[in-house]
This record gives structure tokens, sequence and C-alpha cells, in this order.
């Protein structure tokens, strides 16, 4: 029975979208793939950690090409949605700002573009108010003394903010009523 009869779609070929090429086995590929799936369970993933997750396996560039383009195919990996992802919980967990989230996509391997895209999705009044209220659960009482502000400035900048935002932001914690 020929390989269309059956459906199997020939030598190295996946049955979800037609797979790697012949340079790839199918047996090497579906090893891969389920590597890289384990490798997802536990959370979303960028293209560059799977990549290297692969690579330290010690997987051929051809075969580790096939597994990712499976992937985003199949829609397991898809860059910008982690970017939103990853933007989102972070600014509402852990009370980042923008800069700190850039520079930690960029760290796991997004695209600048793409970094720039989901850290600069906040308007300006909104990463004010969310540096504030970091402010409010850190330190509770507005500092009155420089040794305060400055403490509170090293906060803010620490968890990603724009010195200036971060200035404004002390600036309005300290007008607040108590």
């Amino acid at each position: 029975m020929s390989a269309e009869a059956t459906g199997t779609g020939g030598p190295g070929a996946s049955a979800v979208t037609g797979g790697p090429s012949d340079a790839v086995g199918t047996e090497a590929f579906e090893e891969a793939l389920g590597r890289a799936y384990r490798f997802l369970s536990s959370r979303d993933r960028t293209v560059a950690e799977v990549r290297r997750q692969l690579e330290r396996h010690g997987l051929a560039e051809p075969l580790i090409d096939a597994c990712v383009t499976e992937l985003v195919e199949q829609r397991y990996l898809d860059d910008e949605r982690f970017a939103q992802r990853f933007t989102e919980d972070r600014r509402h967990l852990d009370g980042w700002g923008g800069e700190r989230i850039r520079r930690r996509l960029l760290e796991l391997g997004i695209a600048p573009e793409c970094a720039e895209r989901a850290a600069s999705g906040r308007a300006t009044e909104e990463e004010l108010d969310a540096a504030v209220e970091v402010l409010r659960r850190r330190l509770r009482v507005a500092p009155t003394d420089q040794r305060g502000r400055t403490r509170a400035l090293g906060l803010l900048v620490r968890r990603g903010y724009d010195l200036e935002l971060a200035h404004d932001a002390i600036r309005r914690f300290a007008d607040e009523p108590d």
C-alpha cells in the first residue's frame, strides 16, 4: 500500500501538518517534538527558549527548525502572545514598569519591536498610577525626608519605572491624604 493510500504522507512526515522534510527522520522529529511538548507543559515559552532547550539536547538545526515550525503552526508557540501575557503578569503580579518588562522580554529572546510594543502598551497615567500603587504597598507611608525619597526612587527604578515617572509617583504619593 502506498504512503498516499495510508495517509501517512511518507517518510519524515508529521501526521499534523505534513511535517519535516525527508532530511529529518520521522522518529527523530517525533522525539524532538515530544521534548518540546514536555518543555512547554509547565508554562508558555518563547521560540528562542524552545530552540535553546532543543539545542541543549544536541539536536541538529534542521530538526530544531522543523520542530519549531510545527509548534508555531499548531499555535503552541507565539512570541506576540507570550509577550502580552508576560507583560500583563509582571505588571499586575509584580508591579514592574515598562523598562524592566522590555529588558526581560529581550533576555527571553523576544524580538525588539515585539518587546517594545508589549512593554509600551500602557498609557503614562496608568503607569503613574501603578507606580504609586507600588509605593502604597511597599512603603505604606509617604517618605518625609531625602533618605526616604531616595529609597522610594530606588524601589521604583529597580522595578523598571522611568526616572521622571518615578519622581512624579513619589510626589503624588506624598500629596495623597492619609
